[in-house]
């Protein structure tokens, strides 16, 4: 199989699975359904992405990786580290509230939340795609902060912000509250990433 018609095969795959996604639950999307959808053969999925689950890491970084990137590559280049956490956080939440406006950007953050909720972090995808260049930049910017607890806020903020906004597709039951309004959980990440250290004065009194 030629490279062109690989990618071809690989992009067809991708497209049927968002559409199915988009048209029923995560839990009702197999397999085979997406081979079907797609006119492919029973084993393209694993032939071309290794599993379902690696199927799913790959729509979700074609589709969610750009919305990301080009404000990190801005944050990461600036001379201002100490001062820009609550720039971060904004380049972090600010895609994630544009994306629930719309159906298949609450698609998107559903399946991100269930793919990446169990262990923090998706399989298979690029650094990009990774906690670790945000965490690399919060600890620049807190340096006053261990590595350790750097990471350990971080994946707090992550499963945080996946809670909020990876709500199913089906839409919140009637009566419950819409999602938060973005400044709201702006200010609420960024406080606890700039939190006192855990054991200093200042922190061990926030605690009590």
């Amino acid at each position: 199989m030629s490279q062109h018609s690989d990618s071809s095969t690989r992009e067809r795959l991708l497209t049927a699975a968002k559409k199915l996604f988009l048209e029923k639950t995560p839990d009702q999307v197999s397999v085979r359904a997406i081979n079907a959808e797609a006119g492919l053969n029973p084993g393209a999925v694993h032939y071309h992405f290794g599993s379902r689950e690696g199927l799913i890491a790959a729509l979700l970084e074609e589709e969610l990786l750009p919305l990301w990137s080009d404000r990190m590559a801005k944050l990461l280049h600036g001379r201002n580290l100490a001062t820009s956490v609550d720039d971060l956080v904004v380049a972090f939440v600010e895609p994630f509230a544009e994306l629930v406006r719309t159906g298949d950007g609450r698609m998107l953050c559903h399946l991100l939340a269930r793919a990446a909720l169990p262990t923090g972090q998706l399989a298979n995808v690029s650094a990009q795609f990774l906690p670790a260049p945000f965490e690399v930049m919060v600890g620049r910017a807190l340096p006053e902060l261990s590595v350790h607890e750097v990471a350990e806020r971080c994946g707090l903020a992550f499963s945080l912000v996946l809670e909020t906004y990876g709500r199913p597709v089906g839409g919140p039951p009637r009566g419950a509250a819409p999602f938060p309004r973005a400044a709201t959980v702006i200010a609420f990440v960024t406080a606890g990433l700039t939190a006192p250290p855990a054991g200093s004065p200042s922190g061990a009194a926030g605690a009590r």
